[in-house]
């Protein structure tokens, strides 16, 4: 584990249930979210912020305007869009080192 990938995860290495071995677990893990709504989408954010390493996005939806109040990982400048388009660049702004 690189500095910066040390530094991003610092809190949860801390962490006696979690420490290096969990963090390198977390970091190799594979994830899949079926629908990035009001419920998806901010567990893909603690997902993708946590560090598991590939995140498998499913919708097939679009983002629409009475989403935004509910669907944090959309954004007003998304309407229209495809959720998994939407999640997938919030994702990777939120940490580049996912694999979405």
């Amino acid at each position: 584990m690189d500095d910066s990938t040390l530094l991003r995860y610092s809190r949860h290495i801390l962490l006696p249930q979690i420490d290096i071995d969990g963090q390198q677990k977390l970091l190799a893990a594979s994830a899949a979210i079926f629908g990035l709504g009001g419920l998806g989408s901010p567990v893909a954010m603690y997902l993708a912020a946590a560090g598991v390493g590939r995140l498998v996005l499913i919708d097939f939806d679009v983002v629409e305007l009475s989403n935004l109040q509910r669907q944090i990982i959309h954004h007003s400048a998304d309407l229209k869009r495809l959720k998994v388009d939407s999640a997938r660049d919030r994702l990777k702004d939120l940490n580049p080192d996912v694999d979405v």
